[in-house]
């Protein structure tokens, strides 16, 4: 039987996590810690259940075991993947630097080797919260309007497709693309790294700890073979996209 915090339904604005893990240790002290910091937890020992749960109930966040009995975590996160942007956090009692780099290629926004702080489990879980509802507020962003417009560019949001001045379509990989439309939306404001993470959706972990500036450095020379200098950066504060930006919608 799933063991849920406090029991009974979850209320408007409450925030469910779903904890599976077959070491009922384990399970307890996550299932404690989150209640006593008002975030409610439904535990499982194995993936069995896990459709069920989220079929009856609203989860907002997915901590999920590396080795489990029956199907492992991997290929539940890789199942969820296919069809959810649930943030997942998974955990593993191998410190093997291959599985926290396949976990987070297969899916998993963060990653933590037991044996755990639950402080910081929970603080994990709350920056992938954040990070959820700014990606949430951009993609709601998006779905209202077709297209921006900056210095003779056109980024068509629908077709996710970026024509420059000339018309020839410049090809963006999916996180150059989220990247961008992050820009696009706060033209003139300087934004921090940990913002456009959040914005964009790209993992900030140790393995891809200069994420940004990798994808910062790529997307300028994208935009600006003719010397044009469309993201500044802001010395200890982040970035800033320059140009004038039009809305099409």
């Amino acid at each position: 039987m799933p063991l849920s915090q406090r029991g009974g339904p979850s209320m408007a604005g409450e925030t469910h996590v779903l904890v599976v893990d077959d070491d009922a240790g384990v399970r307890q002290m996550i299932v404690d810690y989150l209640g006593d910091n008002d975030i409610r937890a439904t535990a499982l020992p194995d993936g069995r259940e896990v459709d069920r749960v989220m079929a009856d109930e609203l989860i907002d966040l997915l901590i999920l075991d590396l080795k489990l009995p029956g199907e492992d975590g991997m290929h539940i996160a890789r199942r969820l993947r296919d069809h959810s942007n649930l943030p997942i956090i998974m955990l593993t009692g191998r410190r093997d630097e291959a599985d926290r780099v396949m976990g987070l290629e297969l899916g998993a926004d963060d990653y933590l080797t037991k044996p755990f702080s639950p402080r910081e489990l929970l603080a994990r879980i709350r920056a992938l919260l954040r990070r959820a509802r700014a990606q949430q507020s951009v993609a709601d962003g998006l779905a209202r309007l077709r297209a921006y417009r900056f210095a003779g560019w056109v980024l068509n949001v629908r077709l996710r497709r970026l024509t420059s001045p000339a018309g020839a379509e410049v090809a963006l990989t999916n996180n150059e693309f989220n990247l961008l439309a992050a820009f696009l939306a706060a033209p003139q404001r300087v934004l921090s790294r940990e913002q456009l993470l959040d914005m964009s959706r790209l993992h900030n972990d140790e393995v891809y700890d200069r994420a940004i500036d990798v994808q910062v450095g790529r997307l300028r020379k994208k935009l600006e073979p003719d010397g044009d200098a469309f993201i500044l950066t802001e010395r200890g504060a982040g970035y800033r996209f320059t140009a004038e930006v039009e809305t099409v919608r």
